[in-house]
């Protein structure tokens, strides 16, 4: 198929591009800095210039393709704000897919996004769902509730470097999944008529809790854990303080998250009817003790290379103060 990714250059939108080059597929992806996507080229996609929130950018982006696949989002350190980019640029874009005549609309969205209208991007996302479900189109909402990948930066290099860990207390049990699992299941339902006009949950093999994560790198690591409890009255006093600052909107927003993650709902769902519909293997999922493990046995094999390196370095220099020189 034809198939336009949006937000290609992001942790998740990266390898729904890859994955769909890999099963056969036409990709094209739209990139607002064509630099910054050069590896997209090299791995065999085409990039066209485009911005959700430039809708006259839209219609040459969308000629000739049959599917959309939706991974854009606004980042904490973007100028444009949650709602410009998650909501007014996504209108635009499944309003011009409509217009274009898109076979199928595939979004990200979030698990449970319908239950915290007080967090701007879960409340964003979940209006976008009753938007592309009123739409026309025929469509297929994706719903993740976390990415391991962000937990590297959360908790393993803060170990690593012997940094704190900041947590808000037990954390809200959450099914992590791989980003290569959720391009898998992406292209999968792009190729299952099943998945038309539904939507499904995307979660790991189990919930995981703050602690459970720490006590996990610990023993990956063999490093233990500086943690320090960040409540959430702070958090909120933060937020506020950043909102009178144009640069530090998104960052308060992402900061909500903080509320859902101190719920006592887990984030999870059952996934028997998913792999069923998209005939995959449960078995094949990485489970988040496989993920870290691949993590801490490359990392940790590259810092025993750069001791070696740096012990090696500090003998050649030993050698050349050393006052004692052969004289012919």
């Amino acid at each position: 198929m034809e198939v336009l990714v949006v937000g290609a250059t992001g942790t998740l939108g990266r390898q729904v591009a890859r994955r769909a080059l890999d099963a056969g597929h036409q990709v094209r992806c739209l990139v607002r800095k064509p630099r910054k996507a050069a590896f997209l080229k090299e791995w065999g996609a085409d990039l066209i210039y485009g911005d959700i929130c430039q809708p006259e950018t839209l219609a040459e982006a969308l000629n000739g393709i049959e599917v959309v696949i939706d991974a854009a989002t606004a980042k904490a350190t973007d100028s444009l704000s949650i709602k410009q980019v998650d909501w007014e640029g996504k209108v635009a874009l499944i309003q011009a897919a409509k217009k274009a005549g898109i076979k199928r609309y595939i979004f990200f969205s979030i698990l449970n996004a319908e239950k915290f209208p007080h967090v701007p991007l879960m409340k964003i996302k979940h209006c976008t769902e009753l938007f592309l479900a009123e739409s026309g189109l025929n469509y297929t909402i994706l719903k993740p509730c976390g990415f391991m990948q962000g937990l590297i930066g959360q908790f393993a290099i803060p170990i690593l470097d012997n940094q704190v860990v900041w947590v808000t207390g037990q954390g809200t049990p959450i099914a992590y999944l791989d980003t290569l699992d959720i391009a898998k299941f992406t292209i999968r339902a792009l190729e299952v008529p099943e998945t038309e006009n539904c939507s499904l949950p995307l979660v790991g093999t189990r919930p995981w809790g703050t602690y459970e994560i720490i006590e996990l790198c610990e023993r990956l690591s063999g490093k233990t854990a500086k943690t320090a409890k960040l409540k959430l009255p702070v958090l909120r006093f933060i937020r506020r303080i950043l909102r009178f600052f144009q640069w530090g909107g998104n960052v308060a927003d992402r900061l909500t998250f903080a509320e859902v993650l101190a719920s006592d709902s887990p984030l999870d769902a059952p996934m028997d009817e998913v792999y069923a519909t998209l005939g995959l293997n449960p078995e094949e999922t990485t489970t988040l003790e496989e993920y870290f493990q691949e993590y801490f046995s490359r990392i940790m094999k590259k810092l025993k290379e750069i001791g070696y390196e740096k012990e090696k370095e500090k003998e050649r220099k030993k050698k050349k103060r050393s006052p004692f020189k052969n004289k012919s």
